[in-house]
């Protein structure tokens, strides 16, 4: 019933710090736990502004609109799975979560909404095997105008061959029932783009995110009872956040870039053009303006000597190293890829050499892969210190 309570509560314009206390013992037995929750509900309340309708239970503050009940006996009976707790109280003291609290951001009052639609809503649990006509028989319940769908992993119910069930809900749906559907996991979320999930939200379902059934049952209600609500209005509702009871994600824009490339990552197309035109003279202005960029490394992970290691000229190659260029970095590529090995695997003997002179040696890591590569170019990896037969 705390669940149920807290998440009606919390859907209201909130300024006020608010409390639904219990226990799994009471006071009247020598050992309990009604006593600590009281006296820490009380530390909290006259210690912190946190203006939300809290549980607090085993030394624990959460979110009430976040809690589900997970345990009949033990002391630590609540938890809540999708969302971290308000605070935790310790032998040293109170931590709050001051980023996880949730303020008011309306220009309102503190306001209850006293009237909740709880007679025409209902809560069903999909399970295997479910017929059409059972679900079709709560659909058509006399005054019913929401229902909490409890679904399977991410949001998905058997349709059947025929897909009977997902046409019962449809009608549902047409007829003005909002059906929002929420995950009988204990942790997670329903997703509307995986693609079993998909069939629901096509029917006119609306997607839960994480919210707990109590959560929705209790949203359901309150939106329901709103003056001048609709179907389309509590619907749109359901799928945002009004007193964080559900996570909502940002979605992901795509669009080509409007502005020039960043400095770093102009100045390393640049060289990379420059040394693999054999550009030499080009290398050389490109770092005199910016000597830092040797040992700078593109998105695969290739500095200036990666490149030049397999470059047309090797003059770029002295000259970089010169400049104290680590001959050491390795990129990103299999398990992390040398100069040298690159040299080595391209068949440039002068490169191998010079990068050896330069204090170059293979990685542990790529010796296995270079001992493979040895025989069809023994006279190369020899020269990198590979011992080749």
């Amino acid at each position: 019933m705390a669940v149920f309570q807290n998440g009606a509560l919390g859907k209201n314009v909130w300024t006020k710090l608010t409390f639904l206390k219990g226990s799994q013992v009471p006071f009247s037995e020598r050992k309990n736990d009604a006593l600590e929750n009281l006296l820490d509900s009380l530390d909290i309340a006259g210690h912190f502004m946190i203006p939300e309708v809290c549980l607090c239970f085993n030394s624990t503050l959460f979110r009430g609109n976040r809690t589900t009940k997970v345990s009949a006996s033990a002391f630590d009976a609540f938890a809540s799975p999708n969302f971290p707790p308000l605070a935790k109280i310790t032998a040293v003291g109170t931590h709050v979560e001051w980023n996880a609290v949730k303020r008011s951001t309306s220009l309102e009052p503190f306001s209850i909404q006293p009237d909740l639609e709880i007679h025409h809503v209902a809560c069903l649990r999909i399970f295997p095997g479910i017929k059409p006509k059972m679900v079709e028989a709560v659909l058509w319940t006399e005054g019913l105008r929401g229902l909490v769908l409890e679904t399977f992993g991410a949001g998905n119910a058997p349709s059947g061959h025929d897909n009977k069930l997902t046409q019962v809900i449809s009608d549902a749906v047409q007829r003005g029932i909002v059906i929002v559907n929420v995950t009988q996991c204990l942790t997670g979320s329903v997703n509307p783009l995986y693609a079993p999930g998909m069939v629901l939200g096509r029917a006119g379902v609306v997607a839960g995110g994480d919210m707990t059934s109590e959560a929705a049952l209790t949203k359901l209600s309150y939106l329901l009872a709103l003056p001048g609500a609709s179907p389309e209005s509590v619907a749109k509702d359901m799928a945002t956040s009004i007193r964080g009871e559900l996570s909502e994600h940002a979605g992901t824009i795509f669009k080509h870039p409007t502005g020039e490339l960043s400095s770093p990552v102009t100045q390393l197309t640049a060289i990379a053009y420059a040394i693999a035109s054999g550009d030499i003279e080009k290398v050389k202005d490109l770092l005199r303006n910016d000597n830092q960029l040797i040992n700078r490394a593109d998105y695969s992970g290739n500095t200036p000597v990666h490149l030049a290691a397999t470059g047309p000229n090797i003059a770029i190659l002295r000259h970089l190293l010169s400049l104290g260029a680590s001959v050491h970095i390795r990129n990103h590529t299999g398990s992390g890829r040398t100069p040298l090995f690159l040299a080595a695997n391209a068949g440039l003997l002068p490169h191998v050499m010079l990068l050896r002179q330069a204090g170059g040696h293979l990685h542990a890591e790529e010796l296995e892969t270079a001992r493979l590569h040895a025989s069809q170019r023994p006279e190369v990896w020899k020269q990198t210190g590979l011992g080749v037969p």
